[in-house]
């Protein structure tokens, strides 16, 4: 859907750029999927720099660097209307795609894991499937992105609307 102006090269790449944090979150999920596939690791190889520096802003400031990331991304470009609304949307999708993954690491954390055990068949199937819906929705979104389409991922983008005008 592009009903709301046509997209430069420049705006399609800086809105695929956001979906690298989730994807980077998705990784937490990663490990049941990387022992059972270990060749694949090499897939994750090009991310490595980008996992270092984003490791080393979620550990500084107190352990708020990723709060910090969020309100910076939330304040200095969704909120503000001189920026494409094609960059605003999908940086919103984005941040909101990682406060799922937020949520269902708190679900699996606190409340699954002690009922079914952190090595058990369902909580390996789980963490799988998760890292796999993160890894489908990251190719999903950046592939439509860069051909200047807006990623419609049900209920997110419902939300995403509602929020950027």
């Amino acid at each position: 859907m592009s009903w709301r102006g046509t997209t430069t090269v420049a705006d399609r790449i800086f809105a695929s750029l956001p979906y690298l944090l989730p994807l980077m979150d998705g990784l937490s999920f990663s490990s049941p999927f990387f022992s059972q596939f270990p060749s694949l690791r090499i897939l994750i190889l090009p991310l490595v720099p980008l996992l270092q520096i984003y490791g080393i802003i979620n550990s500084s400031l107190f352990g708020f660097g990723s709060l910090i990331l969020f309100l910076a991304l939330y304040f200095l470009v969704v909120r503000n209307e001189n920026i494409a609304h094609f960059i605003r949307f999908n940086t919103l999708q984005a941040i909101l795609i990682g406060i799922v993954l937020s949520l269902c690491g708190l679900i699996l954390g606190v409340i699954l894991a002690p009922v079914l055990g952190i090595n058990s068949f369902a909580m390996q199937t789980l963490m799988t499937t998760i890292f796999l819906g993160v890894v489908a929705a990251f190719f999903y979104s950046v592939v439509q992105s860069v051909l200047g389409r807006y990623a419609e991922i049900p209920t997110i983008s419902e939300a995403v609307y509602m929020q950027i005008r």
